[in-house]
């Protein structure tokens, strides 16, 4: 079956449909994520947004995509490649959003897949780690159907939503996304 996505970097023509999702999303969006601040969807913000992604990908410590779907090339959401770390590591995590009218269609677990390819294949690091709240059924079931291992709950993680929050820590392995390869 073909991908019914693609990933691929922001670039500024990518701001009006961004910001109509998030902003039709916010309801939706804001108890998973990190307070918004004041001008979240601003195009200035959006600017500053892309030269901090360019900075990350240049210096190898990021990569963020917008997701889309092939057959209308409408924005989706976004998944980001974070913390990358090299050396005896050689892993890095993820985060990833999507727009509430696409949500629980099965797309998130499809540009984790595509996600997880750039990962192994691309940037050739061993571990992806994803952390979610212990309430957002979603996105667990988005990491289990992904392959993706529990591997505990570590205590006041991540500040959402303007509160220090509990997460559930999940990681997935190269071989285990590609299991018939030799170690």
């Amino acid at each position: 079956m073909l991908p019914r996505l693609y990933l691929r970097p922001p670039v500024r023509a990518d701001w009006a449909p961004w910001a109509e999702l998030r902003g039709e999303s916010r309801e939706f969006l804001v108890p998973w994520e990190p307070t918004w601040p004041d001008d979240a969807l601003t195009k200035s913000a959006f600017r500053r947004r892309l030269a901090r992604y360019s900075e990350d990908w240049s210096r190898d410590l990021g990569y963020s995509f917008f997701i889309f779907r092939r057959v209308d090339d409408s924005i989706v959401g976004g998944i980001t490649i974070a913390n990358v770390r090299r050396g005896v590591a050689q892993t890095c995590s993820f985060g990833y959003w999507v727009g509430k009218r696409y949500a629980r269609q099965g797309y998130m677990t499809e540009a984790v897949h595509g996600a997880c390819t750039f990962v192994f294949d691309q940037l050739s690091l061993h571990r992806v780690e994803a952390a979610c709240l212990p309430v957002n059924e979603p996105s667990k079931g988005v990491l289990r159907q992904s392959g993706f291992r529990y591997e505990g709950l570590a205590k006041r993680y991540l500040k959402i939503d303007g509160h220090w929050q509990d997460h559930m820590l999940f990681a997935l392995l190269r071989e285990e996304f590609y299991p018939n390869l030799s170690h």
